[in-house]
């Protein structure tokens, strides 16, 4: 079968690949397009166009072109490859997914965080939610570098080579403690236990620079995170 140069337009990403490659699963959605690609719907430049994860369909490709799948150590996006994987109608990956999924290592990941409640000009009147000055992540070093990847800042850490260990020492490069959450989530922990300081205020008398009234909010809290 002869192959021509084929220009994608994937949910805003553009992809330069051949028409083999897209046709190398006989019974897929993408070989069922280009089999009718005029018909296919197409952007400004020409380009057939698929309303789908524009960032995902790279590892679409690669499995179309070498039949294996390869991650990145640190990928955290295998429910949404599956998902599409299913859309494109692509078992042999579905099944790798699936596999790839049920041997993820168990293991408990601890988050905390130490915050207050910001105030602004008008005291009282003006305060603002929540104020975090770190988010701390405790648990076995591999098993969080899995789940934060990029985001999770090791430069406290006195022991970096080691990777089969625990540390208390980990915190993320953000303050959103959410984003911390939708993370653990995705990789397939849940929520099993939390606890907290309370805000109970201090005689101590605060740094320099930091609110009296503001000081008096300090409050640590703690959420106990397993994967089975």
């Amino acid at each position: 079968m002869s192959s021509e140069i084929v220009e994608l337009n994937v949910g805003g990403v553009f992809y330069t690949t051949t028409s083999r490659t897209l046709t190398t699963q006989p019974d897929s959605k993408l070989t069922i397009l280009f089999n009718n690609k005029e018909n296919a719907l197409r952007d400004s430049k020409g380009r057939i166009f698929i309303d789908r994860d524009g960032v995902l369909f790279r590892y679409i490709i690669d499995f179309l072109r070498d039949g294996t799948l390869s991650l990145p150590e640190t990928f955290r996006e295998k429910e949404r490859l599956k998902r599409e994987a299913e859309y494109y109608q692509l078992p042999a990956l579905i099944e790798s997914l699936t596999v790839n999924l049920q041997h993820q290592q168990p293991g408990v990941i601890t988050v905390g965080y130490r915050g207050s409640f910001q105030f602004g000009k008008d005291g009282l009147a003006d305060v603002k939610f929540r104020k975090l000055s770190r988010i701390l992540v405790c648990g076995r070093v591999s098993l969080c570098r899995e789940v934060f990847g990029e985001t999770l800042n090791e430069s406290r850490d006195p022991d970096h080579g080691i990777v089969e260990r625990y540390t208390s020492r980990f915190f993320l490069k953000h303050s959103f403690l959410e984003q911390a959450f939708d993370m653990l989530t995705e990789q397939g922990f849940k929520l099993v236990g939390s606890c907290g300081s309370g805000t109970a205020g201090t005689a101590a008398e605060p740094k320099p620079g930091v609110d009296t009234e503001e000081n008096k909010w300090n409050h640590y809290n703690e959420f106990v995170f397993v994967r089975e």
